[in-house]
């Protein structure tokens, strides 16, 4: 029993060597990096976001083989600097992140979240390549913690808010006079009212975008309900 034990400790032991640099030992990189990368771009694909899984996963392997790449420059090279590559990826990184935020019709920004998670692959990735197996493997724990864990308390915090922006569509029946008394009534400060257009099938409606501020909090779904009751209005939520 004590035999197999020192056995796997070996190998163990073995792994977790950051000098080692052999086929064994970079397969093992790379499929780890596979794996945290494909868990951290498997919730994003399960929202349907620009960058899913397969995003996630090729950033984390293509920053591990950087960083294996840079590693076997280093051994052949001694002098030369093992961090040059690894410092490129996470500046360049961001031009990858970037092309995932785009803003809607509806002056909505999304894609903030997949681009932080880009980067954040990008870090495992490279931690998988140089060796340091325990902070990518918590490092990716924290990370999948933070997305699906912590979404409620987000959801939460914006809900509950005291200010919000608002993306409005109304017919012909609608007038802006009535939604500036009702705003009065309810306490709440109207300011950035942008308006414009949009064409439905049927008909073409106005649109308005606007920030409120609220005296208390309260939470935004009451809110939006109580402005569906305006006569005119067709469609009404809040930007993100």
């Amino acid at each position: 029993m004590v035999i197999y034990m020192n056995f796997f400790l070996e190998i163990f032991e073995y792994f977790l060597m950051p000098q080692q640099m052999n086929l064994i030992i970079i397969v093992f990189r790379l499929a780890l990096s596979l794996f945290l990368g494909g868990l951290l771009g498997t919730e994003r694909g399960l929202r349907n976001r620009p960058a899913g899984f397969m995003t996630y996963v090729l950033v984390a392997l293509g920053s591990t083989l950087f960083m294996l790449t840079n590693q076997y420059i280093s051994l052949i090279f001694p002098e030369t600097d093992p961090t040059r590559l690894a410092a490129q990826v996470v500046s360049g990184i961001g031009f990858l992140g970037a092309g995932t935020i785009m803003v809607t019709r509806k002056d909505e920004i999304r894609g903030l979240t997949t681009a932080a998670g880009l980067w954040v692959a990008a870090g495992l990735g490279l931690a998988v390549g140089v060796g340091f197996y325990t902070g990518a493997i918590i490092g990716c724990a924290f990370s999948v913690f933070s997305l699906v864990g912590l979404k409620k308390i987000d959801i939460y915090i914006k809900q509950h808010a005291r200010s919000m922006d608002i993306y409005l569509e109304y017919s012909t029946m609608f007038s802006l006079r009535i939604l500036s008394q009702f705003a009065e009534s309810h306490g709440y400060e109207m300011f950035d009212i942008q308006r414009g257009k949009v064409k439905t099938l049927k008909e073409e409606l106005g649109t308005l975008v606007f920030s409120i501020d609220l005296v208390q909090k309260k939470n935004h779904q009451e809110i939006l309900e109580s402005l569906y009751t305006i006569e005119g209005v067709e469609y009404i939520r809040e930007i993100a």
